[in-house]
């Protein structure tokens, strides 16, 4: 029996086996070897568009990625993280600042905080980390743009539904812009992507910390 994908288009599900198992460190050999199957029909899934396995594949597939058969064929994809119910036996970790950084990692998107006329406004950015500090570019005349020289709030975060567990790291401080060319062809180089919103972004913006603080959501550990 086949089960047709909700991905968005063809190839979506050998994207996102990719994509996760990048995520991983797992070699495609490795992954094959925990869902029982043929480092070859796993190449065929990952570089054939529009294939449509068996759900008992999709389910090995998923078990070994650590991850749901929604979230590999895209039927999350307009779903808030989260969902699943929380677990009994959770607790709430303090990270320290160097576990903060690392899980901040060097890029991903991020939630600005900020207090505008308006009144508290909260803004999705992609971010870059450099030097201990959170940048990310945008417009001149942008709401982002309008931080510099305030004291804003960044925030992350991670959930995986999967395993109920997730992390939360917060940074404090102020936004200043970047005008140095060496510091601006820097960041532009070492920035991991485009900013999702498309467009042209020319204004970097640096957010140095005061303070960083975050949270880890996990099983509780044996004897804890």
């Amino acid at each position: 029996m086949k089960q047709a994908l909700t991905g968005s288009g063809p190839g979506d599900l050998g994207r996102r086996l990719v994509g996760r198992r990048v995520e991983l460190g797992l070699t495609r050999r490795q992954v094959a070897d925990r869902a029982g199957m043929a480092s070859g029909y796993l190449r065929y899934l990952e570089e054939t568009p529009a294939v449509a396995p068996a759900i008992g594949t999709l389910a090995r597939l998923a078990d070994a990625l650590h991850t749901s058969v929604a979230a590999l064929t895209g039927g999350d994809v307009d779903l808030p993280p989260g969902r699943s119910r929380a677990s009994r036996t959770a607790e709430l970790v303090e990270l320290d600042v160097e576990e903060c950084w690392r899980r901040l990692s060097t890029h991903g998107v991020g939630r600005l905080g900020v207090i505008t006329a308006e009144g508290v406004t909260i803004l999705p950015v992609n971010y870059t980390v450099v030097d201990g500090a959170i940048a990310f570019r945008t417009d001149p005349g942008s709401v982002p743009s309008q931080v510099l020289g305030r004291r804003v709030a960044f925030e992350a975060d991670r959930i995986d539904d999967v395993f109920r567990q997730g992390w939360s790291v917060l940074v404090r401080g102020r936004a200043r812009e970047v005008t140095q060319p060496d510091a601006v062809r820097r960041l532009t180089e070492e920035s991991y992507s485009e900013p999702w919103a498309g467009g042209r972004r020319d204004l970097w913006v640096r957010v140095d910390p005061v303070e960083i603080t975050g949270r880890l959501i996990r099983e509780r550990q044996a004897g804890g």
